[in-house]
């Protein structure tokens, strides 16, 4: 994309005392390059720092009151924002010239790094674990092993084990180095400051850390958002530049590649298996298991800090990916079986303008992913010394006892979710009210005694939930996250360059009101323009012929673009997803409630009913949404575990009334009454939904006693367009299912899960080459498998293994074309046509 000067110029003309572009005649012949929007990013940084923000990142006051109490002041909001790789003399204890030449090397130098992170005979005290000891045996005494009944061979089979547990450890475990880390400061110095203008950290979110790192006497362990292979490097860089303790990563033995692995370990490093069966027989591998089990405890009873990345594998999609909670179920049995005291644990959001990697658009497209390779490596360091990727934010949120977390969920025992077959298919196939999201399986009571096994799995499935939630949801919302976002979801046929910015400008604003942070700051037409810049060739910028001589940005409509862009737009998605669910389901509700009306007056004369005139429930609206939100539960997270969805979405009905897109229709409520054939709505809730948390104010109305009551949509324009934009956020989500809904009816006999994969994958990208589709990003690989995924979860798929093949069929419930249809119908209710 090539932005010309007279963009360039206008763009300086908007509003008043903002930071403006600079732009002279040495430049006329590169608009928009890197080195013209440089110009601007230290006063950028200044504007960054100085502007009052939402503070993000406390920890749940429902779950961990105790930590949010214990390390949070007042004054901690005040101190702003830090620009981590911006480091001049004033930095150092130097002053003069020579101390500015030397900055990054006098910096580096009087880093303290803290001697208490070398761990001490790690490879010993392992392999004398006692769970190890007791592996080592159990393997040895496998079949096959070489042991027989005689003592001198069974020890020297224990002795083969052994030295293959120590070749094992020697691979896995870190050798970090003080001078390593040193110079990879300076090196990080250098390079950062060459393709980012800015890494931005809040200071009062370090202090907390720097805090409990200093005053709790307990391990940390962080647990970040995976975006880039970048982050690896980012959190130790900041954690070193502030004198806290750099923690030991757990990374996935894909980057155990030479040369590079051995910086990795020397920076703390540690390698494990992506999949704990790579031993050649798809087996548990119970060796493996144990020194994994009892190295990470030995870390811990050291105080070392630990950095795992709960997704495995960096996101595709922008939004989280499902947590795999395996390296978190041995830092919680460390704590439960009494080897460590406590653990603070660190959830951390980061923020990319343009992530490293350029794009995952090859993944998506279906290609297999490329392993890592030093050769990879070195090309892609290459690769990002050429262009500029713009700011980075990272927020440490409050640090949480998990002895404390783990004590309150004792308390409540709560059961793990409803199946979605024992939730949705009712409702699908049967037309049930939309309670059934909110009813217990069996009619178990939310306080019932469970299983231990069950309610250990299900407190870690919950707490790793709450992590990834909490480290979204304190991850800002960057420039081109909002400008993507616009692009695909209100201007997609493209809007006048002034008109974009009118947008961008509300859309920061709305963002900031619902207390979410932003990374970045400044005029918002600079803004946009760094923005559009930073998506290149994803965006199309062209003349206008009207008389004002405006520019024009539109969305690229290619494939790869539509992809990118998407990803992009992601980062906004936690924003606004229950509001979105929301609207969704007031579309969903007004075709349901016209096709009713239809049919008992289809004799009458005007027995048709508009969507503009519906009266909608909000208790049923509620349900709907709950049930759609359950229906995605693969996609997005409206809620922690720890907040039910009816209060979620409650919230979202009473923001959409005060933004006038709802609004309450009380003159015709009393006119109003159940239909016969309905089964009538309880005046209150189930328990469950209606447990309020700690935060809520007493004097709420939300515990009272529950009424419904009727709402409309607004047919004003400007709700209308805010409510279509919301509706827009999950249609390409929705059209996806709905293309996996429609495959399914070809579905005449079993077929191996990859092939099957790659047919809907090819279905949709085909829909999307030939305009078919209204939303080509709906053809993405990431959403295709998660498709799979939730059909299997929903039983309209079955799974079968037999040889190592999975294969998939229709269940009996879904083979019926006429309950096939019901599943497509259900899906495409929500989306806006």
């Amino acid at each position: 994309m090539e932005l010309s000067d007279g963009l360039l110029l206008q763009v300086n003309n908007g509003e008043q005392g903002g930071n403006r572009w600079k732009h002279s005649n040495e430049d006329s012949d590169r608009s928009c390059s890197p080195s013209v929007l440089r110009c601007v990013s230290t006063t950028w940084k200044e504007g960054l720092l100085n502007r009052k923000r939402p503070f993000v990142g406390l920890c749940c006051h429902s779950c961990t009151p105790q930590s949010q109490e214990r390390l949070f002041n007042p004054s901690i909001p005040s101190l702003g924002l830090r620009n981590v790789i911006y480091i001049n003399e004033t930095h150092t204890r130097y002053r003069g010239w020579l101390a500015r030449s030397l900055s990054y090397v006098l910096f580096v130098c009087e880093r303290d790094v803290n001697k208490d992170m070398f761990a001490r005979n790690v490879v010993d005290n392992v392999l004398n674990n006692s769970r190890v000891e007791q592996a080592i045996i159990e393997v040895a005494s496998e079949p096959g092993a070489g042991l027989e009944s005689q003592p001198a061979l069974q020890q020297k089979a224990e002795g083969q084990v052994r030295r293959k547990a120590r070749g094992i450890l020697q691979e896995m475990v870190a050798n970090v180095s003080p001078t390593i880390i040193r110079l990879t400061g300076w090196v990080l110095l250098k390079l950062f400051n060459g393709f980012f203008w800015s890494i931005q950290i809040h200071k009062g979110q370090l202090e907390m850390v720097k805090k409990a790192a200093t005053e709790q006497n307990v391990p940390l362990v962080f647990l970040p958002v995976h975006k880039s292979h970048i982050d690896y490097l980012l959190i130790t860089f900041i954690l070193f530049c502030h004198n806290i303790k750099a923690p030991h990563i757990a990374a996935g033995n894909n980057l155990n590649i030479p040369i590079f692995s051995t910086l990795i370990r020397k920076l703390g490093g540690f390698f494990i298996r992506r999949k704990m069966e790579e031993n050649g027989t798809g087996k548990k591998d119970v060796l493996y298991r144990s020194l994994l089990h009892a190295y990470t405890e030995e870390l811990l009873r050291q105080q070392q800090f630990l950095e795992v990345y709960l997704e495995g594998t960096r996101s595709r999609s922008g939004k989280p990916s499902p947590a795999h909670a395996g390296m978190l179920s041995i830092v919680v049995d460390t704590l439960t079986t009494g080897a460590i005291a406590d653990v603070l644990v660190v959830p951390v959001g980061i923020s990319y303008d343009r992530i490293l990697e350029g794009n995952y658009n090859s993944e998506q497209l279906g290609k297999p992913k490329k392993n890592e390779s030093l050769w990879g490596v070195a090309c892609g360091v290459f690769r990002m010394l050429r262009k500029n990727y713009g700011c980075v934010r990272v927020d440490f949120t409050q640090p949480f006892s998990l002895k404390e977390y783990l004590d309150s969920q004792r308390t409540r025992n709560v059961p793990p979710p409803p199946s979605l077959e024992h939730t949705l298919v009712p409702i699908i196939i049967s037309a049930q009210p939309d309670a059934a999201p909110f009813q217990n399986p069996q009619g178990e009571e939310p306080n019932g005694d469970l299983p231990d096994e069950i309610s250990r799995r299900n407190v870690i499935s919950n707490l790793a939930k709450h992590v990834l939630f909490t480290a979204n949801k304190s991850s800002a919302v960057m420039s081109t996250h909002i400008v993507a976002c616009l692009l695909l979801y209100r201007h997609r046929q493209g809007v006048v360059l002034s008109k974009l910015v009118e947008d961008f400008f509300n859309m920061k604003e709305e963002i900031l009101s619902r207390d979410f942070d932003l990374g970045f700051s400044g005029n918002s037409e600079d803004v946009v323009m760094h923005a559009l810049h930073l998506l290149g060739n994803c965006v199309n910028v062209t003349s206008s012929s009207n008389r004002n001589g405006e520019f024009t940005v539109a969305p690229s409509n290619t494939v790869p673009a539509l992809f990118e862009l998407n990803f992009y737009s992601n980062g906004l998605f936690h924003v606004f997803i229950s509001d979105a669910v929301i609207a969704c389901s007031v579309l969903a509700l007004q075709r349901e409630l016209a096709a009713e009306s239809q049919s008992s007056q289809s004799a009458a004369v005007g027995g048709a009913v508009t969507a503009s005139c519906t009266l909608l429930s909000q208790e049923r609206l509620i349900r709907k949404a709950a049930g759609l939100a359950h229906f995605l539960t693969n996609e997005v997270a409206v809620a922690p575990p720890c907040q039910t969805v009816y209060q979620v979405f409650h919230d979202a009905v009473a923001r959409l009334i005060q933004y006038g897109v709802l609004y309450v229709a009380e003159e015709d409520q009393e006119e109003l009454s159940p239909s016969p054939t309905e089964e009538p709505w309880p005046k209150k809730f189930p328990e469950p939904l209606s447990w309020r948390s700690d935060e809520e104010d007493e004097d709420s109305d939300f515990g009272e006693e529950q009424r419904d009551r009727y709402l409309k949509v607004s047919t004003s324009a400007e709700p209308q367009e805010f409510f279509v934009f919301l509706q827009r956020l999950l249609s390409p989500v929705l059209e996806a299912y709905s293309g996996a809904a429609i495959l399914v009816h070809s579905l005449k006999q079993p077929v191996d899960e990859r092939e099957y994969t790659q047919q809907l994958f090819r279905y949709l990208l085909t829909r999307t080459e030939r305009g078919v589709a209204a939303y080509g990003e709906s053809a993405t690989h990431y959403l295709v498998k998660n498709t799979v995924k939730t059909f299997k979860e929903l039983g309209v798929l079955k799974e079968r293994r037999e040889n190592r093949v999975t294969t998939l069929e229709l269940s009996t419930t879904f083979l019926p074309q006429a309950h096939r249809s019901k599943l497509l119908h259900y899906i495409l209710a929500f989306i806006l046509q």
